[in-house]
């Protein structure tokens, strides 16, 4: 997969267009979500009957995610009346320069009514330290498609509430920028908002932000993006539906790009995504993409994303526990048939003890549900991309295991790349993987009729290519295939699978059934169960 570095940041329309006009218009008109929306599902669409899979929990696990559904419900509406101490701003008011004479940790009301900024493309609200931006029912910040931002600056301990912001950037504009917290300055909060239709990415995280409990919806690129160029650190994101994002579908206009999803985070340590429900995204649902580490990702709902539900990639020591994935990459599944498109793909990430944080050392997928998606989990390592790689996607970055030596000019040289510590440090690794306790479930008459085993429909993997270029590369041939199937300590055990599972191992397009997979030399799935 390719990374590509945000600034501050192939695939088929998605269907059915309605559905997402539908979603739009809804969010559009109940802006503030003041009163529920009878007859409404969560995502905005008339209410349907569940589906429901024959001998699965899939329909109780969607509903008790329906049951938490952000998006129209009442838990965003704000107080009716200002807070003790707080400074009510009216639509007519210029909350933008409201906001630049108040002290800091003035609390603002926003009272009911479309609000807007100066009709500059570079208009916004620049918070002061310690501001915090609340809305009553009904209250909406509308860009108008004239301004690109809403809120910016470098201010940090903002806190934006109960608000509506919407319309922010022209249409395809604001590529690998946000609209709320543009500069993605430290310890924010956006709770209880809902942050739709806006170009680029809904909102930047950068270090100790919190993002509690918003819908955050059809925008053009991302819902959110975590991203500084000093890193990012100690990020929440809790309670949120994450619905209909990459409306502008980025990479069919910049093709291979790795530039879209439900959220994208890069560089970032020590986060915890937690309970959200990432659905119907037009891409990926969440996608952590180059020198990431130390993720908790534990009792979310990764469901109905045109791509794979979750990426891993270039990345560190994490713990994936207790998510449901249910059919995930219907979209992209088919136009990839060679690679299986994976529920949790993780790319050339593993454990690593080098690398601090949570979770050291440990790379662990652990009592998830994979239910109907066009493939299960994916481990892979490209043989030829590593840091100096003119392969190496992620352009400008090394490994973090040893970076003061293993730097992207020294992984580059061709006189040293063969030998330590630079063979071992240059190249990141699928290593010390642990898929444990999972349910795998698969039903291709339930995807359809695309969804074959010639397709990669149905498979769960752990593979590389034949290593091959640069021609000064020291990983060629089957050095990675062998390192990553039988060398970088990766199992699976003790988990149950329903269906015609197939394994693709060691190389890709090498093809197994389940008894060779568990039988030497590969030596998978101890303790774990397969039934038709």
């Amino acid at each position: 997969m390719l990374g590509q570095r945000p600034r501050v940041g192939r695939r088929a329309t998605s269907a059915p267009v309605a559905w997402l006009v539908g979603l739009l218009t809804t969010l559009l008109v109940v802006t503030a979500c003041s009163s529920p929306v009878d007859g409404l599902e969560p995502d905005g669409t008339q209410a349907r009957a569940p589906a429901t899979v024959p001998g699965t929990q899939q329909s109780v696990v969607e509903s008790r995610a329906k049951q938490r559904a952000v998006c129209g419900s009442r838990r965003l509406a704000g107080p009716r009346r200002a807070p003790r101490g707080a400074r009510t701003v009216r639509p007519t008011d210029d909350l933008a320069g409201l906001a630049q004479r108040a002290r800091p940790g003035t609390t603002f009301w926003l009272s009911p009514g479309v609000h807007r900024l100066a009709r500059g493309i570079y208009s916004q609200v620049l918070p002061r330290t310690g501001q915090t931006f609340i809305g009553a029912p009904g209250a909406v910040l509308d860009g108008g498609r004239r301004n690109k931002y809403a809120f910016g600056g470098q201010a940090e301990d903002v806190t934006i509430a109960h608000l509506t912001i919407r319309r922010f950037g022209e249409r395809r504009g604001n590529f690998n920028e946000g609209v709320v917290n543009h500069d993605a300055a430290s310890r924010w909060t956006v709770r209880s908002s809902t942050v739709v239709a806006n170009a680029g990415a809904g909102v930047m995280l950068g270090s100790g932000s919190r993002l509690i409990r918003n819908c955050l919806a059809a925008n053009g690129q991302y819902g959110f993006s975590a991203y500084h160029p000093d890193g990012v650190r100690g990020v929440v994101v809790r309670g949120n539906e994450i619905v209909g994002n990459n409306t502008d579908d980025w990479e069919a206009r910049y093709d291979g790009c790795g530039c879209t999803g439900g959220g994208k985070f890069w560089e970032t340590s020590q986060a915890r995504v937690v309970r959200n429900w990432i659905h119907h995204n037009r891409s990926v649902g969440l996608w952590a993409d180059t020198n990431n580490a130390g993720f908790l990702v534990a009792g979310n709902l990764i469901a109905r994303n045109d791509s794979k539900g979750i990426i891993y990639e270039t990345s560190y020591n994490a713990r994936f526990v207790g998510n449901a994935f249910i059919r995930n990459g219907w979209v992209d599944g088919p136009q990839d048939p060679g690679f299986p498109t994976a529920a949790l793909y993780l790319s050339e990430s593993g454990g690593d003890e080098r690398v601090g944080g949570s979770f050291s050392g440990e790379l662990s997928v652990l009592r998830n549900r994979f239910v109907d998606n066009w493939s299960a989990v994916v481990g892979w390592e490209n043989a030829d991309r590593f840091a100096g790689s003119p392969a190496n996607t992620s352009t400008g970055s090394s490994t973090l295991v040893n970076p003061s030596v293993a730097t992207v000019a020294a992984c580059g040289d061709a006189d040293l790349i063969g030998s330590a510590p630079y063979v071992d440090d240059c190249r990141w690794k699928t290593q010390h993987l642990r898929v444990v306790g999972n349910v795998f479930r698969h039903r291709p008459e339930v995807i359809g009729p695309a969804c074959r085993v010639s397709r990669a429909c149905g498979f769960v993997g752990l593979f590389s290519n034949w290593g091959s270029y640069p021609s000064w590369s020291p990983y060629q041939g089957d050095v990675v295939e062998r390192a990553i199937t039988f060398d970088q300590d990766n199992l699976w055990a003790r988990n149950r699978y329903v269906g015609p599972w197939s394994f693709m191992v060691l190389e890709q397009g090498n093809r197994v059934g389940w008894r060779q997979w568990r039988a030497r030399p590969y030596g998978q799935d101890a303790g774990s169960v397969l039934s038709r």
